[in-house]
């Protein structure tokens, strides 16, 4: 039997996510996920890639918005309430797409450009705007907020720990930064996943995830090193990109919870890999 074991949200795109025992869906994912986001002086978004040091800085809900701490230097935190304080509006860019957000203060530019030693802004995706994930792979013309490109992510505790007995030390999950965790399964079952459900929520798998080096770094400290992408590029890797984990799309709303039943309806087939 598949179960839901572990459920994240990542309110601040690229910033430290949160461990939740049930999920609320919106119409762009868990509610609160990735809806705020880190922007450079070109109002480009900004992550661990270029910055590893984001990994530092963690969040949690608060009562009246999000309270975010540099895990390096006690005291240091921000509370970024729920509703911007300034009605000021541009474009962000996401990869190759483009999007209206809110400016949410100054005082949240300053503190991000300090704690991080770069020049930021942070931003907030409000409900009119509209990020439609790649046409190529859409059902019915979803959207989704600051993530990469699809609302959910969903990884296996079995790859996960199929990586790890081939690594010479061990990476947990948080390196791949997942929404939906599940346990009961095989190594890599994500990857033929195509429908499912949980909660009466029906759910589709329509697009591989590729990693990057954000894999490499560790969530504590902020460190890069070579794994796990050197050995997922033995035998995860195809036209070279390496793969870990399944991008989901999702059909009605409802409230995800550690302990929920996965019920799969439909299984696709998947290439070999190595290529």
């Amino acid at each position: 039997m598949l179960t839901v074991s572990e459920l994240y949200i990542y309110p601040i795109k690229s910033l430290g996510g949160i461990s939740l025992n049930a999920a609320t869906l919106t119409d762009r994912g868990f509610e609160y996920d990735r809806r705020w986001m880190l922007v450079d002086e070109n109002d480009h978004f900004l992550s661990q890639r270029e910055v590893n040091t984001m990994a530092l800085l963690k969040v949690q809900i608060a009562a009246t918005g999000l309270l975010v701490q540099n895990s390096s230097e006690p005291g240091a935190e921000l509370l970024v309430p729920f509703d911007p304080a300034t009605e000021e509006s541009f474009t962000v860019t996401v990869w190759s797409n483009h999007c209206r957000a809110y400016r949410v203060s100054s005082a949240a530019d300053a503190w991000f450009s300090k704690q991080l030693g770069i020049s930021c802004k942070l931003v907030y995706m409000p409900e009119s705007t509209h990020r439609f994930v790649d046409s190529r792979y859409a059902h019915q013309k979803e959207i989704t907020s600051f993530s990469d490109g699809y609302p959910l992510l969903l990884i296996s505790q079995a790859s996960l720990d199929d990586l790890n007995s081939r690594l010479p030390s061990p990476v947990p999950m948080n390196r791949f930064r997942p929404n939906i965790v599940f346990t009961g399964g095989t190594a890599f079952q994500e990857d033929s996943m195509k429908e499912f459900e949980i909660n009466g929520v029906t759910f589709f798998g329509v697009k591989p995830c590729a990693r990057c080096v954000i894999t490499t770094i560790n969530q504590q400290t902020a460190e890069k090193a070579k794994e796990p992408l050197k050995t997922l590029s033995s035998y995860r890797m195809k036209n070279n990109k390496i793969y870990f984990g399944q991008n989901l799309l999702y059909r009605g709303n409802g409230i995800i919870s550690i302990g929920d039943t996965i019920t799969i309806h439909e299984q696709k087939m998947v290439e070999a890999l190595p290529d």
